[in-house]
């Protein structure tokens, strides 16, 4: 992990001092921004660095899936499984599991992870043997988990559990010193990937831009642009960066069912006009489309009487893609 900022540090710390300790932790923050480095980083920093540290990602899965991931099943347990086999709570004895985007885990599967939290006690899937682990449960989301909790989406008691303390991860937006530290590292680390023998720098220009860019996708995006500049550049001095490796003048248009969807919303208010460019000098393109979306998302919220489900529905979005959206923007009250 690296990074001097002020907010990494003081994130750092933070796991430094709650690592010690044999109790749950929860990491909460943006995706991209490194929850399962920090995971490893924590479990390594205590006293069972010895040990195993695996770790799962909980969205990966089906309900089904995943508790025989984590929980293991006996032979004949469901089609399929012809023998017995250990879960992850099992191999994970004596050390740490990490349960990436534990908010996408049904209920049924919550209340056994709370069991092993509380008892350290679980069964096999298709078994009645009562198995004792010792395992520290150390998870991440990058969902609001006690509002998932108050819509009774996400178990209290398992919330409570798991927030003895709670580590928030800083977006990169707010580790504005870290990113042409973090750049130059992953440009260095792609010049050797592709045979180089040292990097050149980046210009001026796109040290400006990499500074100036909001970075929706932290430090993973961050990761794949710099890469993907080397990769386009060579060892040459990088000059410019692609953003989204998506923008081409021959970008395919909407699929005729897209568009037969909009059709069939017609009915639905428009609620922005598109600007008049024949009106001005000038356009800052990256601010106004960063204001359309406020406005949409504001107008949106106020003609659904600040319902969020309903909102989502209306601009055709997931409820997680709009909450993303509403805090992006810092517009969750």
């Amino acid at each position: 992990m690296i990074g001097e900022s002020a907010s990494f540090l003081e994130m750092q710390e933070h796991i430094s001092h709650v690592a010690p300790l044999n109790k749950p932790v929860l990491f909460v923050g943006e995706r991209g921004t490194g929850k399962e480095l920090v995971a490893a980083r924590l479990h390594y920093l205590s006293q069972r660095w010895e040990q195993t540290f695996l770790k799962i990602n909980c969205a990966a899965m089906s309900e089904t899936l995943l508790e025989a991931q984590l929980f293991g099943h006996e032979a004949g347990a469901y089609t399929g499984a012809t023998k017995q086999r250990k879960g992850f709570f099992e191999r994970a004895h004596g050390g740490t599991l990490f349960l990436d985007e534990l908010a996408n885990t049904a209920m049924a599967v919550q209340e056994k992870i709370l069991r092993v939290i509380e008892y350290g006690e679980f069964e096999r899937l298709g078994g009645n043997e009562t198995l004792t682990v010792d395992v520290r449960i150390v998870a991440a989301t990058n969902e609001d988990l006690p509002d998932l909790a108050s819509q009774g989406r996400f178990r209290e008691d398992l919330l409570d559990r798991l927030a003895f303390d709670v580590v928030t991860l800083p977006p990169l937006r707010e580790r504005a010193e870290d990113i042409l530290i973090l750049a130059e590292h992953f440009a260095v680390g792609m010049v050797k990937e592709i045979g180089g023998e040292f990097f050149a720098g980046f210009s001026d220009k796109v040290e400006k831009a990499l500074c100036k860019y909001s970075w929706p996708g932290n430090i993973r995006e961050l990761k794949n642009v710099i890469e993907r500049a080397v990769y386009q550049n060579g060892e040459g001095h990088i000059t410019q960066l692609v953003f989204n490796p998506f923008e081409s003048p021959f970008r395919l248009k909407a699929s005729a069912r897209t568009l037969a969807s909009e059709k069939s919303g017609s009915d639905k208010t428009s609620l922005l006009a598109s600007p008049d460019l024949s009106a001005t000098d000038s356009f800052d393109f990256k601010n106004e489309v960063q204001q359309f979306e406020i406005n949409l998302l504001n107008q949106a919220m106020e003609q659904n009487q600040f319902n969020q489900k309903k909102a989502a529905e209306f601009l055709n979005l997931s409820y997680h893609q709009l909450r993303g959206y509403l805090r992006k923007y810092d517009l969750l009250n």
